[in-house]
């Protein structure tokens, strides 16, 4: 497939598949004509890719993972390892104080709805 139905299909921009290319996390094949192609498993790969750039992780800490996605490989070191598991407790840390945020926006409207209720209750009772 082409440039444009990969960014269709994927919702991630050319200039965004061009910059992948350009650090080593997406390949292509060029027609004659210099034309990138894409074989269909480069769909699952680009979103895979934008998961991991949404969760945090560098362009240079993608490419380190990769010899893991591809298939094990030699390439795979303990400095791999290593890296994969400092991002897994960053993200840890994030999904954590995500979670703590989000129940304090709980309490908040939780406060705010008592608050609403008692102003709609008062409002009620004085027409009473």
């Amino acid at each position: 497939m082409r440039i444009g139905e990969l960014s269709a299909r994927t919702g991630v921009s050319i200039r965004s598949l061009r910059y992948y290319e350009q650090r080593g996390l997406l390949t292509s094949t060029r027609t004659t004509g210099a034309q990138r192609l894409y074989p269909e498993d480069a769909v699952d790969r680009v979103r895979m890719l934008r998961r991991l750039f949404d969760a945090g992780l560098s362009s240079e800490t993608i490419a380190a993972l990769l010899p893991c996605v591809d298939t094990p490989s030699d390439d795979i070191t303990v400095e791999t390892l290593e890296v994969m598991r400092r991002e897994r407790e960053r993200i840890d840390a994030q999904i954590s104080a995500l979670l703590t945020t989000r129940d304090h926006l709980d309490a908040l409207m939780a406060g705010a709805a008592d608050h609403l209720a008692r102003q709609r209750d008062d409002a009620l009772a004085a027409t009473a």
